[in-house]
């Protein structure tokens, strides 16, 4: 579980997440939606200490965020970013191998060997291990960086906005992976994401924030309705129960 509690951040006179408070459970898919803007990705990066609390506090699993060490922290939460930069050429094997840093400090042993084949296969890139990453398509290199989450092995994973660059097929792929993380693997998934269907498909729990606040908490079947959504984007969306979930339509 993670317990949030009036987390605040601010640059200058700036508020950008304002005095947040809520509780995601554990196990699960939880989606963070709203505009531009609005937050998300600052309260999911203070939820892991990429970002430091300018006041409140981010407990995960009785683990204060902003005063646990790090390597304990890094075996309990990974992030992965929404922008990934290689400063150098590596392989996928490789890559996938930095997230047993935290358990191995770069000493790999049989074990780390292990949870890398692990990751690999089950993000289906086995056969791809050996290439380098600047060569592989948008998708498969989506795929490597969520390897080497997956191989740090915790218990909390947070993505921002892991669809980023990616087409249908591959967002589709993208979330029925993560959706499996959590069904399968026992996983706590929590991402930023831009797309309310893929958001309401997909999850279990969605945060909808706005100007830095978080305005609901709720089920994709309280958070799916047009009062809510206008009340976060300020739009007109329809919405249409379509094979049991909850679509947004608003393209015209």
């Amino acid at each position: 579980m993670i317990t949030i509690d009036h987390a605040t951040k601010r640059y200058g006179t700036t508020t950008v997440v304002d005095a947040v408070s809520c509780t995601i459970p554990r196990g699960g898919v939880t989606s963070i939606i709203g505009p531009n803007g609005a937050g998300k990705s600052t309260l999911l990066s203070m939820m892991s200490r990429l970002l430091p609390l300018d006041a409140g506090s981010v407990v995960v699993d009785g683990l204060d965020v902003s005063a646990t060490a790090g390597p304990v922290l890094a075996r309990t939460l990974a992030i992965l970013r929404q922008e990934n930069q290689l400063t150098v050429r590596l392989s996928v094997r490789d890559l996938v191998g930095f997230g047993r840093f935290p358990h191995n400090n770069g000493r790999p042993t049989v074990v780390d060997r292990e949870h890398i084949d692990r990751a690999l296969a089950y993000l289906d890139l086995t056969d791809l291990a050996h290439r380098f990453v600047d060569e592989l398509s948008g998708g498969q290199r989506q795929r490597a960086f969520i390897a080497m989450v997956l191989a740090q092995d915790t218990d909390y994973v947070l993505l921002d906005e892991p669809l980023n660059n990616l087409d249908m097929k591959h967002s589709v792929d993208m979330m029925r992976l993560l959706r499996r993380l959590a069904d399968d693997l026992g996983k706590t998934v929590v991402l930023v994401i831009h797309d309310i269907n893929f958001a309401s498909c997909y999850s279990d729990t969605i945060l909808a924030m706005r100007e830095g606040a978080l305005l609901r908490q709720g089920t994709p079947e309280e958070i799916m309705t047009p009062a809510v959504l206008h009340e976060v984007y300020d739009v007109e969306i329809q919405v249409e129960q379509i094979r049991g979930n909850r679509i947004g339509v608003y393209f015209a």
